[in-house]
């Protein structure tokens, strides 16, 4: 559609992972444009969640309902299993209870979506082994103004769901919007996880 920007790739691959007709929470939804193309091309409905009030403004400015709260305060105002799909895209990294917000997801949605930077992919371990800090596309700042409040590896969050008791529906890697499969650890900068809670 004209004039509508386009979903980066990486967007376009998670976006796939939600079953169309979906009713969506978007945990940290920034500007909007995931819910936005869920809303236009999935015929998804649901709700973003963001703090930053430029963000929110944008979100409004594309026709995508949003809430303004503090993941750090969790989701205590939606109900078990409110929506099919809860999304946290890039949002786990910068949360000091990543945790708690992880079994929130999987409280919260029958499914839930996480992708974040995957610090074990290659050129991170490159650049450790350098004894610098990586800079790369998916961790773009420098170690002491980073936004991020943590790193994680692909192997490291697949054990973080085990031990909640949630159980992987589907994992992969991204990297330039491709889907990688074979070694993602090792060769993706985006670790992707569909999970649910067990039964």
């Amino acid at each position: 559609m004209s004039g509508v920007p386009a979903l980066p790739d990486n967007g376009l691959a998670v976006a796939r992972l939600v079953p169309p007709g979906s009713r969506v929470l978007d945990l940290g939804c920034g500007d909007g444009a995931l819910l936005a193309h869920l809303q236009r091309d999935r015929n998804c409905t649901g709700y973003g969640v963001e703090l930053d009030d430029a963000n929110v403004l944008a979100c409004v400015q594309r026709g995508v309902n949003v809430l303004q709260l503090n993941l750090d305060q969790g989701l205590s105002v939606f109900d078990d299993q409110s929506f099919d799909v809860v999304l946290q895209i890039d949002t786990l990294q910068h949360l000091r209870n990543a945790e708690v917000m992880l079994r929130e997801t999987a409280r919260v949605g029958r499914i839930g979506i996480v992708a974040f930077p995957n610090f074990a992919h290659w050129p991170n371990r490159l650049s450790v082994l350098q004894g610098r800090m990586p800079v790369t596309r998916r961790l773009p700042y420098q170690w002491y103004d980073t936004p991020n409040i943590r790193v994680g590896t692909f192997a490291d969050f697949a054990e973080l769901a085990r031990k909640n008791r949630l159980d992987i529906l589907d994992a992969f890697g991204l990297q330039d919007g491709q889907v990688v499969r074979w070694l993602p650890n090792l060769r993706a900068g985006t670790a992707v996880f569909k999970l649910q809670r067990r039964g």
